[in-house]
Parts: C-alpha cells; sequence; structure tokens
C-alpha cells in the first residue's frame, strides 16, 4: 500500500510542477490583458486594449517628429521640475531606457572576481565613475534572485571580465532564478 501512496504523491507533484507555472504565467497574462482592456472603457471587450496599443504607438510616433519635440521636452521640464515628482518620473524612465530605450543598460553581462574563490554575474551599467572620483571603477548592477530589486556596486575594473558569447536575456534570467535556468 505504501508504495501505491508513494507514486500517487509524487505524480500529484509532478503535474504540480508542470502545471503551476503555466497556470500563473496565463493568469498574469490574462490580468495583465484585463487591466490594460479596462483602461479605455469600450463596450466592445479587446477594444479597449487595442485603443491603449494605439495610443502608446501613436505618441511614440509623435514624439518622434522634430516638431513635437519641443512640446514634448517642455511637458517632461514640467514633470522634472515638481519634486516628488521628479524623483517617480526619472527613476520610472531610466529603469525603462535600461530595458527598450536606445541606450540599453543591461547589455554588458559580467562577472566580477570578489575574492579567490568568490564570482558574482552582474551587468555593467556605467562604464566611468570619473564623476564621484573613482575613475578606476565601473557601477555593476547585481539582481536579486527572484525579485525585482538588485544592488550596484562599484566596483574595480581589473576586477570586471566581459561575458563574451552569452546574451544578457541569459544572464538575466540565469541569476533571477537563482541559478535553476540554465546559461545557453
Amino acid at each position: 500500500m505504501k508504495f501505491t501512496y508513494t507514486r500517487i504523491i509524487s505524480y500529484f507533484l509532478r503535474g504540480l510542477l508542470f502545471i503551476t507555472p503555466i497556470a500563473v504565467t496565463l493568469y498574469i497574462i490574462y490580468q495583465t490583458i484585463l487591466f490594460l482592456d479596462n483602461l479605455i472603457p469600450a463596450p466592445i471587450p479587446g477594444i479597449g486594449i487595442l485603443m491603449v496599443i494605439g495610443l502608446i504607438t501613436f505618441m511614440g510616433y509623435m514624439a518622434s517628429l522634430f516638431f513635437a519635440k519641443p512640446i514634448f521636452d517642455w511637458f517632461e521640464r514640467g514633470l522634472v521640475s515638481i519634486p516628488l515628482v521628479n524623483l517617480i518620473y526619472t527613476s520610472i524612465k531610466d529603469l525603462m531606457g535600461a530595458f527598450v530605450g536606445d541606450k540599453k543598460k543591461f547589455s554588458s553581462p559580467v562577472k566580477v572576481q570578489l575574492s579567490d574563490t568568490f564570482i558574482r554575474l552582474g551587468f555593467i551599467t556605467q562604464d566611468d565613475m570619473s564623476v564621484v572620483g573613482e575613475p578606476d571603477m565601473v557601477a555593476v548592477y547585481f539582481p536579486h534572485s527572484y525579485n525585482v530589486s538588485g544592488n550596484v556596486f562599484l566596483v574595480p575594473k581589473d576586477k570586471v571580465t566581459p561575458l563574451i558569447g552569452v546574451k544578457s536575456s541569459d544572464v538575466m534570467k540565469f541569476m533571477v532564478s537563482g541559478g535553476v535556468s540554465p546559461l545557453i
């Protein structure tokens, strides 16, 4: 009898291991779509999300036109001049720019030699730290595992080795997964 219960529990846990990531992924996608669809109330489901995508695309187009750029710059200067809004706006803008901007910041994966036996993976976010009086240092971002946070450390340049032939997205996935996802 014990053999049968053990097998049933084992099959259940395998099924749970297979189903849970799929279910959670689908749930997050579904909730995101619902949220975006409800930003602009429309009588037909799905129209709201199409309108949001269209509005975002239109704003991106307008921001790229040379005659509209001064208007966007003026609006941005107005946001930046408000104390609390400045902190929130610039932080979000810099974070978004790090992932999807023209100057992606997490595109330089590196390994950092912290001691003889301790190496951490990270991303160079600033090549030159002369502005803070440390010309021989670089800023390296170390993401936390299973979290959307991380730490930035100033590290001597000679302790940093670029990871050649490895995609940044694979390194990020490896670190965020706690080393469980393979580095391909």
